[in-house]
């Protein structure tokens, strides 16, 4: 699957997505010992982004199952076609009596039904969900299952028993084992704690918002032909807004469609302006967009200060100026 931890870094970066050395040994060694990867952190990281590009560098298919409050075994597993079962038992009623014809009695007759319940009690009858088909695919697959933290308990002591030996157990038939076993991606937002139980079976992986030297790498690999200047600005600015308190901090992707909403505008720097006429592309509430503000014109202050202390008296800029750029 991948030969060494840098095959894992230049075969995702050509997928478009840059891993740092963290990130590619957890995968490199999940291949290996065929473990799942249990990626947290906080939204907006890539961390579904990962189990994507990883599919895509191995070329396999991926099954997603995406996890909410009250998903039960019947969305994950597979359900029963009771009214395929029905319809098909109408079909062969002739067939049927063929089969009982002749029998002495309604208990013969029942033995010889029971004798050909493989034909009424078989996986064509099975509609399998996303679990099902991970384990019985013909192919190897990767298996996200995304935002794992919003299940309940329950369903994630069910995940145990699937995950321990990839075997899943239908009463009808009996137990079915994984022709292939699956590279599985568990994420997780950090909304509950996991246990310690589905930890253990787990390699574990948190990712951060990135740091401004790897979030200018993704923005310059992401938005192609975006300025210096500009690009500078953004990263300044996201990083900043990031250590404000807000009820939701701005994502990666956000940050990547901020930088091309202004390449639309045709902006080559970030000024007071623009910014407040933009913040809605990466601030979802207008709590966090006032909060914001406030603390960008601080931020705006102070820049301006900074850039009128450093020029001598008479190449000082006028207020008006100052105000025009947030970070120049």
């Amino acid at each position: 699957m991948f030969d060494t931890v840098e095959d894992v870094q230049k075969r995702l970066l050509d997928q478009g997505y840059i891993a740092d050395k963290n990130i590619s040994t957890v995968v490199f060694l999940a291949s290996k010992l065929k473990k799942p990867i249990l990626v947290e952190g906080p939204a907006g990281v890539g961390k579904t982004e990962l189990a994507k590009v990883v599919a895509q560098a191995v070329g396999r298919k991926l099954i997603r199952l995406q996890c909410y409050e009250g998903l039960d075994e019947s969305k994950a597993l597979y359900e029963w076609e009771y009214s395929k079962q029905l319809l098909y038992t109408q079909m062969l009623r002739d067939k049927i009596g063929e089969v009982i014809a002749g029998a002495n009695g309604l208990k013969e007759a029942s033995e010889r039904i029971v004798e050909q319940e493989d034909v009424f009690f078989s996986e064509n009858f099975i509609l399998p969900r996303p679990l099902m088909q991970a384990i019985t695919s013909n192919e190897p697959v990767a298996l996200l299952i995304d935002e794992v933290d919003k299940s309940d308990p329950e369903f994630e002591a069910f995940l145990l028993e699937v995950l321990s030996d990839y075997t899943v157990s239908v009463p009808e038939i009996g137990t079915i084992g994984a022709k292939h076993l699956p590279l599985v991606f568990l994420t997780s937002n950090d909304q509950r704690e996991m246990t310690d139980a589905l930890k253990r079976r787990c390699l574990h992986l948190h990712i951060d918002f990135p740091d401004a030297e790897q979030e200018m790498r993704i923005l310059e690999l992401k938005v192609p032909g975006i300025g210096d200047r500009l690009a500078k600005d953004i990263i300044e600015l996201i990083q900043a807004v990031r250590k404000i308190d807000l009820k939701k901090t701005p994502s990666i992707s956000e940050t990547l469609d901020w930088a091309r909403a202004l390449m639309i505008l045709n902006a080559e720097e970030l000024d007071e302006d623009l910014v407040n006429g933009t913040l809605n592309i990466i601030l979802k509430h207008q709590g966090d967009i006032h909060k914001a503000q406030s603390e960008l014109g601080q931020l705006l202050q102070r820049k301006a200060s900074e850039s009128q202390a450093g020029q001598p008296a008479a190449e000082k800029p006028s207020d008006a100026n100052l105000k025009k750029s947030v970070l120049h």
